[in-house]
C-alpha cells in the first residue's frame, strides 16, 4: 500500500459505514489529501459542499472527539507543511502535477495486486463481457472494449443510456455473461447506478472502476477499483482510470489461454492487409 497522504486517509476511512454526506466529505479529503491537515472545518465544508456541522459529525463517526482532534491526527500522519511547490506552477502545470500524484496513489494501491487479479479472472470468464460507461466514462469503456476485443471472444460495449440499456444487460445475461465491467466517473449519472443494480438483479457480478471508493456506485458494485480523477481544470482529467483500465486488460489477458495467439493472428492479418503505416 502507498505511503502517500491519500493512501493513509483511505486507510483511516476503511471499515467505517459512512452516510452519503460523509462519503462526500471523505472523497473530498482524499482528493485534497496534502492540504486537508491545514483546513478548518468551515473550509473543508465549503470544498465538499456540505455544512460545517456535517464535518463535525463526520469526525465523530471516525472515532474522534471532533474535527480539531481529527485534524491533529492528520497532521501527525501527513507532511509537516502544505506543498509549497504548487505556488511555483501555473494552473496548467498544477493540473499535471495533480495527475502525477493520482498515478502515484494508483501505483501504491496496486502494490496489492489481488483485487485486480480477481477482477481479471472475472472478466476473462464472462462470455459475453458487457462493458458499461456513460457520459464522461464512455471513452474509458470504449478504449477498454477496443483492446479487449482483440483477446476476448465476445465484448459488448454499453456506452449509450436510455430505455434499451436494461434490455442489453438482460440480453448479455441470457447469452451467458457472468460479470459486467463498469467505468464510473463524476458526475455520476443516476442511470449508471440504476443499470448496476439491474445487472446485479440479473445475476451479474459487477466490477467497477470509479474515481473513489466512496463514489455513489460503490453500493451497487461487488468489486470496486478506485482511481482518482484530476479536478484542477474546468473538466476532470482521468489519466489514472485509463491506466487502471489497461492494467485490467493485462490481468484479463492473463486469464485467457489463447490471448497471445489472438494477438499474433491480428498482427498477421494487419500486416497482410497493410492496415498500419510503418
Amino acid at each position: 500500500m502507498s505511503d502517500s497522504p491519500a493512501a493513509r486517509l483511505q486507510q483511516l476511512f476503511d471499515g467505517h459505514r459512512l452516510t452519503p454526506t460523509q462519503r462526500r466529505i471523505a472523497h473530498c479529503m482524499v482528493r485534497r489529501a496534502a492540504d486537508v491537515p491545514f483546513l478548518s472545518s468551515v473550509e473543508l465544508a465549503e470544498l465538499a459542499g456540505v455544512s460545517q456541522p456535517s464535518v463535525t459529525r463526520f469526525a465523530v463517526a471516525l472515532g474522534f472527539d471532533g474535527y480539531p482532534a481529527l485534524r491533529r491526527h492528520l497532521r501527525e500522519v501527513a507532511p509537516a507543511e502544505p506543498r509549497a511547490a504548487d505556488a511555483e506552477y501555473n494552473e496548467y502545470q498544477q493540473a499535471v502535477e495533480a495527475e502525477i500524484e493520482n498515478l502515484r496513489h494508483l501505483a501504491g494501491v496496486l502494490a496489492d495486486p489481488r483485487p485486480v487479479e480477481r477482477a481479471g479472472r472475472l472478466l476473462a470468464a464472462s462470455r459475453p463481457l458487457p462493458v458499461l460507461g456513460l457520459r464522461a466514462a464512455a471513452s474509458q469503456a470504449y478504449g477498454f472494449s477496443y483492446f479487449a476485443a482483440k483477446v476476448h471472444p465476445d465484448v459488448r460495449l454499453l456506452d449509450e443510456g436510455g430505455t434499451m440499456l436494461a434490455e442489453r444487460i438482460d440480453a448479455a445475461a441470457r447469452a451467458g455473461a457472468s460479470t459486467l465491467l463498469c467505468f464510473a466517473l463524476p458526475r455520476h449519472p443516476r442511470e449508471v447506478l440504476d443499470a448496476l443494480e439491474h445487472a446485479r438483479a440479473a445475476g451479474l457480478t459487477v466490477v467497477t472502476v470509479a474515481d473513489s471508493a466512496f463514489a455513489p456506485v460503490a453500493k451497487a458494485s461487488d468489486l470496486l477499483l478506485p482511481a482518482a480523477v484530476g479536478t484542477g481544470l474546468a473538466f476532470d482529467t482521468a489519466c489514472a482510470p485509463m491506466l487502471l483500465g489497461r492494467v485490467l486488460l493485462e490481468a484479463m489477458a492473463d486469464g485467457l489461454p489463447d490471448a497471445q495467439a489472438r494477438l499474433e493472428e491480428f498482427d498477421a492479418r494487419a500486416a497482410a492487409s497493410g492496415l498500419f503505416v510503418e
